[in-house]
């Protein structure tokens, strides 16, 4: 979707990036508590990314997880979380963010440990990768990236002042491929938005088919995700038989008919609704009415309170959130993956604390508050392959998030926040003085 030319205009972005890089310590640095010591979360409701464990307890040593059990023996001197009556999570994973300044740190305010970037300067993703693989406490969330997206000249992502590498035909795709897997991509991303009948459709060119599926046939070759940005069922429909292994947003033009439906699990592929981003793009967002939210409110920093309550000044007519909400309603009953996105810092929306409330409309949508947590933490872990995240096991990496409440049975219990673990360390919630949307 759009994302907001405030925050992308050029000179304010390269001030954003170098103020970040600025901030990041080097690989190993200690951020907060060490890692070298042991603790064990007690009597906990225990969301394990796949199955709710109605008390357990959670051994955390060396920022892994070490065991998980009902009747864990807790070894001497390993200090002890009383946890009865709160829930467990693994630490949430966005699926659709675009980080600039201080996004991972603002996420990270709101138990987001990873994020998965759907456009940016992969300059930032190669300051980051050192700081993913490693178990040093640190104060951001840890961050994956398509870095540059696939687009013509002139096309989406172009807009913003950028240097964008594009292209136009199928010849250029495997080069374009793999000139971003040097500068270290993660994955590729690829905006196919061709104009319907009579012209409909977002206002600026697209790739061709067939050097979507170019693009979609290079990326497979090398064994990485090829995602799709689409907005309307028809492209939806193109980009799946081209081979896509997931879109990462659902249509909202048209009603899913049951061949999409066919389609779409034949082909193994995983959608990212952004639910709430395409809601405010036609001009139903909530972000103004969730930035008053007293479990929100005191969390958020000076650009997350701006996003959050931004009206988008140019919606897409042809949107109906409805129509995506039924959409994905269909796709999750039909058993194809559904990954939890934000798509912040779109307006209307915030790093962090909005993944909280694309999990609220994926529930609105349909699916069970169980299947919303999976889509923010196992579901996303395995489809992009995240080694050692989304999920409360031995061995995996102590990202974690104790919340009052059971979001297990009321989804909303997600922003009630009690503390945030990240590679073992506590994380210590930043505060800021509410203002007045």
């Amino acid at each position: 979707m759009r994302i907001s030319s405030k925050l992308l205009a050029a000179g304010g972005l390269v001030a954003a990036l170098a103020a970040f890089f600025l901030a990041l310590p080097e690989p190993g640095d200690r951020q907060g508590a060490a890692t070298g010591g042991a603790f064990a979360i007690r009597g906990a409701r225990v969301f394990d990314g796949e199955q709710v464990l109605p008390k357990a307890t959670v051994l955390v040593r060396d920022g892994r997880i070490e065991a998980v059990g009902r009747n864990l023996e807790i070894p001497a001197g390993v200090a002890i979380i009383e946890a009865a009556g709160r829930t467990l999570l693994p630490g949430l994973i966005d699926s659709h963010v675009h980080a600039w300044g201080s996004a991972l740190v603002d996420a990270l305010n709101f138990g987001v440990t990873t994020t998965l970037g759907m456009f940016g300067d992969p300059a930032m993703l190669r300051e980051l990768k050192p700081h993913r693989e490693s178990l040093a406490p640190v104060a951001f969330a840890d961050h994956f990236s398509s870095g540059w997206l696939a687009t013509v000249p002139g096309g989406h992502g172009t807009q913003f002042g950028l240097p964008v590498p594009t292209l136009t035909t199928p010849a250029e795709a495997a080069p374009w491929v793999e000139a971003r897997l040097a500068e270290g991509s993660d994955y590729i991303k690829i905006v196919y938005e061709p104009k319907g009948a009579g012209g409909l459709g977002p206002p600026f060119p697209s790739l061709d088919a067939p050097t979507m599926q170019a693009l979609i046939e290079a990326t497979k070759a090398r064994s990485r995700p090829a995602v799709v940005h689409i907005s309307r069922l028809e492209p939806a429909r193109t980009a799946l038989e081209a081979g896509a292994d997931g879109l990462v947003h659902v249509f909202a033009d048209r009603p899913i008919d049951e061949a999409f439906l066919a389609l779409a699990v034949g082909r193994g592929a995983f959608v990212t609704p952004t639910l709430a981003v395409t809601a405010s793009i036609a001009g139903e967002g909530e972000g103004a009415a969730l930035a008053l939210d007293p479990r929100v409110a005191p969390f958020l920093s000076p650009d997350q309170q701006r996003t959050l309550t931004q009206v988008v000044q140019h919606r897409l007519a042809f949107l109906n959130p409805a129509v995506g909400l039924d959409a994905t309603r269909r796709l999750a009953a039909a058993g194809v993956d559904i990954l939890a996105g934000s798509d912040a810092p779109n307006p209307g929306t915030a790093q962090g604390v909005s993944l909280h409330h694309e999990l609220a409309m994926l529930v609105r949508a349909g699916l069970t508050p169980v299947e919303a947590l999976v889509a923010a933490t196992s579901a996303p872990a395995r489809r992009f392959g995240l080694q050692e995240r989304g999920r409360i096991a031995p061995g995996m990496r102590a990202d974690l998030l104790l919340v009052a409440g059971d979001p297990t049975t009321d989804i909303g219990a997600t922003l009630d926040i009690e503390r945030i673990w990240k590679n073992g360390a506590p994380v210590e919630r930043r505060r800021y003085t509410p203002t007045t949307p």
